[in-house]
């Protein structure tokens, strides 16, 4: 599965960010296609991670270089390249389950 030059990953954020205060965050560095915050598909509560597609592969560089690090709400970001998703990863908390 290939992943979009312009998409990166955002994580380590405040669970508190909104969907919309992380458009607003990164949309200094250019125009934005897409947001997406990570949820608990339960509880609806932020993990604490989420993906932004820039229209501009250089935007997107530019805006891991800015933020990359960068303290929001007192948590320190963790801005990169986003990477596709391996399928043959263990997923969720009940991976190590024996399953009968």
């Amino acid at each position: 599965m290939e992943v979009s030059e312009s998409k990166i990953y955002v994580g380590n954020l405040s669970f508190s960010v909104s969907q919309d205060q992380l458009r607003e965050l990164f949309s200094e560095f250019g125009e934005i296609t897409e947001v997406t915050l990570i949820t608990d598909k339960f509880s609806g509560r932020s993990k604490g991670f989420g993906f932004i597609v820039f229209a501009k592969k250089e935007d997107a560089e530019k805006a891991i270089a800015k933020m990359n690090e960068k303290e929001i709400e007192g948590r320190e970001l963790k801005v990169s390249k986003a990477k596709p998703v391996d399928p043959d990863r263990p997923r969720g908390r009940d991976f190590n389950r024996r399953r009968f």
